[in-house]
């Protein structure tokens, strides 16, 4: 089983079978963090994974894209990423799951979306799991996790 994971707070989780079918698919659970800022909700995503995989992580592999910082955006904008992405590896850490980490060169490259429009991945995820819940303009971070999964190994 691998668990593709698109960090942040538009991100999401998705789970795929060893035969790499979708058999999960979660946006990124998130709890308020101030009157303006919402945060990765550390407990709910360990009850995610803890669903998923039961109390054994054996066979169980988590693919997180990863993350650096990225001309142009703020520093408590960086932070806050930063922050969610740590809390992600923390409760797969707690957990025992064993991470994989992928640039998004690497994944998007082996999904063919190199040079292409962001919501190609929607699309493209679309393509191989017509069945998976990708209906709304804002899933694309479904169809990341889910292709961050399908690169994992």
């Amino acid at each position: 089983m691998k668990i593709g994971i698109d960090p942040g707070i538009s991100g999401a989780i998705a789970v795929l079978s060893a035969d790499d079918e979708v058999i999960g698919i979660y946006d990124m659970p998130i709890m308020r963090a101030s009157k303006t800022k919402n945060q990765v909700n550390a407990a709910e995503l360990a009850n995610i994974i803890i669903d998923v995989i039961g109390d054994k992580p054996m066979g169980v592999t988590a693919i997180i894209e990863k993350v650096s910082a990225m001309p142009g955006q703020g520093v408590s904008s960086m932070f806050n990423f930063g922050k969610g992405a740590g809390v992600i590896e923390g409760v797969l850490a707690a957990l025992r799951v064993p991470v994989e980490f992928v640039t998004p060169q690497k994944w998007k490259k082996a999904a063919g979306l190199i040079g292409k429009d962001k919501d190609m991945s929607r699309t493209k995820a679309i393509q191989l799991y017509p069945d998976a819940p990708l209906a709304r303009k804002k899933d694309i971070g479904r169809a990341d996790a889910i292709l961050i999964a399908r690169y994992g190994t």
